[in-house]
């Protein structure tokens, strides 16, 4: 994953803001969600052995959508292992080094928190409402953004995709994403002289969309 989709929403994704993960709100797991409690104290200590780090990152990617909604208990296992990787850039940087589910997860994760963070940005609500009338949404989108532009835009389609995530649709989940990465992208591209943060975004679309792409290719023989 790019050095650049991590350091932009590092620090932010385990305190996203309650209603930006709407299947976590709405939807809110049982209290059996969580991690493996042994597993996870074992490997803050180091006591773990690479079969069990990779069991332990397929049951970090599942509770990590979940978000705020987690129980206390299980917040405090995946705060164990988010401390013991140095916080959450290195809890993504540790997902990131699984391939499957961890993977795909951890850069999907970047993407929502990304969208969340920029779905109140006016200047680019406003891009994004040029790009609607000048060129038709991908087709992945069309089913799920009203016909106006707004606030809830970028933040409706984070919904769609933490919601997937939560019903273990990883596949839709990434498809909607390049989806979403591509159109973001190609607004800015459109965009005559863009503001330097809103190039920026464009940049940060550009690499997630070949992140999550290269997430869902299949591991080398």
């Amino acid at each position: 994953m790019h050095d650049k989709s991590l350091s932009k929403i590092a620090g932010h994704l385990l305190h996203r803001r309650a209603g930006a993960s709407r299947p976590a709100r709405d939807r809110v797991g049982p209290d059996t969600v969580g991690l493996d409690d042994g597993l996870a104290l074992r490997f803050a200590d180091d006591r773990v052995d690479p079969a069990e780090e990779a069991r332990l990152a397929e049951e970090v990617a599942e509770i990590l959508p979940l978000g705020w909604s987690l129980t206390t208990k299980a917040k405090e296992q995946l705060h164990t292992v988010s401390e013991h990787l140095g916080g959450e850039a290195g809890l993504l940087d540790w997902l990131d080094r699984h391939p499957g589910l961890p993977r795909l997860t951890a850069r999907l994760q970047v993407l929502t928190g990304s969208l969340d963070r920029y779905s109140e940005d006016t200047a680019v609500v406003e891009i994004l409402r040029s790009s609607r009338a000048e060129e038709p949404l991908p087709e992945e989108l069309r089913g799920i953004l009203p016909p106006e532009t707004d606030d809830e835009t970028l933040s409706d389609i984070s919904y769609r995709i933490d919601e997937l995530l939560f019903d273990r649709n990883t596949q839709e989940a990434a498809r909607l994403a390049l989806a979403t990465t591509g159109w973001l992208r190609d607004a800015v591209r459109r965009t005559a002289a863009p503001a330097p943060d809103i190039e920026e975004m464009g940049d940060l679309m550009a690499h997630l969309h070949q992140d999550i792409s290269e997430a869902l290719a299949p591991p080398a023989a």
